[in-house]
């Protein structure tokens, strides 16, 4: 049975940082395009980035130069920085597996003062 867990979510202050991660189980990371998404209440859900299998990734215009991906294939996780974090960014964070029906079930990130 193939699990996502993300973790790393809470509360921080506008131009702060957090590091959220997504571990998997039942299958292996290592092969697999990795994204990012977000959502927040009443709006639609949103593409924040994609990680490749060799680690490469691209960004949302809206958290460019803000939030890195990253993945460490060994412990078969992917993990998300973000700095900078403004109170738009609030949200509840997705992992999934590129084009499968594999999601996790989020974690909540609040950016306030």
């Amino acid at each position: 049975q193939v699990q996502l867990v993300e973790s790393g979510g809470g509360l921080v202050q506008p131009g702060g940082s957090l590091r959220l991660s997504c571990a998997g189980s039942g299958i292996m990371f290592r092969t697999y395009i990795m994204d990012w998404y977000r959502q927040a209440p009443g709006k639609q859900r949103e593409w924040v980035a994609q990680i490749t299998s060799g680690g490469s990734s691209i960004y949302a215009d809206s958290v460019k130069g803000r939030f890195t991906a990253s993945r460490d294939n060994a412990k078969n996780a992917i993990y998300l920085q973000m700095n900078s974090l403004k109170p738009e960014d609030s949200a509840n964070y997705y992992c999934t597996i590129t084009d499968t029906h594999y999601w996790g079930q989020g974690t909540q990130v609040t950016v306030s003062s």
